[in-house]
Order: C-alpha cells, then structure tokens, then sequence
C-alpha cells in the first residue's frame, strides 16, 4: 500500500479525488492510503439528514456518498483515507463487517501506543472513550438507556464500497477546536460528547499520529 501525506487540503477536492482514483483505477492499480488534515467542513452521509446539524454558521455542509450521518472535520485532526480493493485482502478478501473492524482495530491500536484504552459501541462506528478513565482497561459497563454514557468519540468512521473498492475512511481527533461540534448531532447523536487526544491529556502531534495510524492500518490491511 502507497501512503500519501497531502498535508492540509479542502475537504470536496479530497473527495473528488478519491472517488476519480476509485473510478479509474484497474486490477493492477496500487492501493493507496491518503492522510490528510481539512479545512473546517461539516460532511453529511448520503443519507444524512439535515435536522443532525444544528447551527452551521460559517462552516460550509458537503454532502458526500460516504455512509454515515453528519460529522466535522478540521485543523489538527487526522484523516486516514484507505483507497482499497478489498479482494486483495487476506487469502480470499474481505467484506463490509471485516473492513469496518479492522479500521476499528487500527485506531485501538494506536490509541493504545499512547496509552489510551478504545472502546466499540454496538451499533455506532467509531471508537469512544471513557471520560471519567480514558487510560483504564476495564471493559464498558452494560449499556442502559442511553449508550453513550459517560464516553467521548475520538474516532470517526464513513466508509464507501463500489464493486469490492473501498474510500472515505477514518478520522481520529488529534488536537483540534471541538467546538464546531456542538452544531451538529455528531454521526446523528444529539448530544453526543467528542474528545480528542490533547483532551485527555496526550500530547501527540498530528505528524506523531499519522505514522502510528499509518502503520496500524498496513498490518491490518493485508
């Protein structure tokens, strides 16, 4: 797999890229891996509803093809796009669920080489933390009435398949204003608390993050 830093770039050029080397590429077209750090965008899955964001104010809405509802992208906030045919993967490929958990994988990984522990909420891609012990290892207490409890999203997913190829991809909040945040419901859940890793404390640069990712995502995507 190719990696790529591009370094800080419109979020619809990022796309628009994407979705041209996906459309183009052949059965011998490398795989490629792009990180990348946006300029301040709110991005609506296909299916994104438009009640999710609250007040956009200055930041412009780019409705994508990716799944997933609403989120944010900005400044110090890393962006991993793995452009990916998933039938090279393993001896005979992988499909969505594979995919979606070794993306998961990839950013426990790396939350864990600094120390912090990521937790999976069923039914809610991404990776979460515990607010009150984002560096213990014990496991989320069964969930009640609201799952969310207690825990902030560090890590976003919205991915896009097309004939076994995949883009968009993952998002883990470095050190980065999360104030943009609050307009929207993020992914779609109102009220739903998001961190990142200077937040709790974790001092890493988004050039540190972006190899540790880098690096998860290789080994688990072969």
């Amino acid at each position: 797999m190719r990696i790529l830093t591009l370094g800080r770039r419109p979020y619809a050029e990022t796309e628009a890229a994407m979705r041209a080397f996906t459309h183009a590429r052949a059965a011998d077209t490398e795989d490629e891996l792009w990180l990348v750090e946006h300029e301040p965008v709110f991005t609506q899955g296909i299916a994104g509803r438009e009640a999710h964001v609250l007040d956009a104010g200055g930041i412009p809405v780019v409705r994508t093809d990716r799944g997933g509802q609403v989120t944010y992208h900005g400044p110090g906030q890393l962006v991993a796009y793995p452009l990916l045919d998933l039938r090279r993967i393993g001896r005979a490929g992988i499909y969505v669920k594979e995919y979606v958990f070794r993306l998961e994988e990839a950013v426990i990984e790396t939350l864990a080489q600094v120390g912090v522990t990521g937790h999976r909420v069923r039914g809610a891609p991404g990776i979460y933390v515990r607010l009150d012990d984002p560096f213990g290892h014990g496991a989320l207490p069964a969930a009640g009435a609201d799952p969310f409890a207690g825990l902030g999203k560090i890590a976003a997913l919205g991915i896009k398949i097309s004939q076994h190829r995949a883009y968009h991809g993952v998002a883990l909040n470095v050190a980065m204003d999360l104030a943009p945040f609050s307009r929207i419901d993020p992914c779609g859940y109102p009220g739903l608390a998001t961190v990142d890793l200077r937040t709790l404390g974790v001092p890493a640069t988004w050039d540190e993050a972006a190899a540790r990712l880098a690096a998860a995502l290789q080994r688990r995507l072969r």
